[in-house]
């Protein structure tokens, strides 16, 4: 299995800010399979050029952080709206409802799951701290996922 970690941040991607998220990602990712990583601004064009490529490769989990909010340069929902061909909306509403349990702030979260050829798209926050408290959640369904996705529809795992 094969996992992209796109950090969308202005000030990762100038080099004024440190990406906490995306470092945290990768790590727990390495653990369970090959990852890549890329950091993008906070532009439409770039993360969806981004994300098709990573799906043109066929890349089977592809995890984006950061350009969730409600803020004016959040705009990851949109580039990734794009690019899916189908949402996944109990992914989404998954996150938020446990990343209620921590903040209400979470009601603020904009990010979206979806699935673009044969590669599950998922939007995750910018903060670091709440990605270690999500990753946990969705990571076990990753596997699952690429092999659905791979078009291997056994039950028997």
């Amino acid at each position: 299995m094969r996992i992209g970690v796109l950090t969308i941040s202005d000030g990762v991607f100038r080099g004024t800010r440190v990406d906490g998220a995306g470092t945290w990602l990768c790590q727990q990712c390495e653990r369970i399979a090959e990852v890549s990583r890329r950091v993008v601004d906070d532009e439409v064009p770039s993360i969806a050029d981004a994300l098709r490529d990573w799906v043109e490769q066929e890349m089977e989990i592809i995890l984006t952080t950061g350009g969730t909010g409600i803020g004016p340069r959040d705009v990851t929902p949109e580039a990734t709206r794009l690019v899916i061909e189908r949402e996944v909306p109990g992914i989404a509403e998954t996150l938020r409802q446990v990343s209620l349990s921590y903040t209400a702030m979470a009601m603020l979260s904009r990010g979206l799951a979806g699935v673009a050829g044969a590669s599950l798209i998922v939007n995750l926050p910018g903060s670091a701290r709440s990605v270690e408290q999500l990753f946990p959640v969705i990571a076990p369904v990753f596997e699952h996922a690429a092999d659905l996705l791979h078009g291997e529809t056994s039950h028997e795992k």
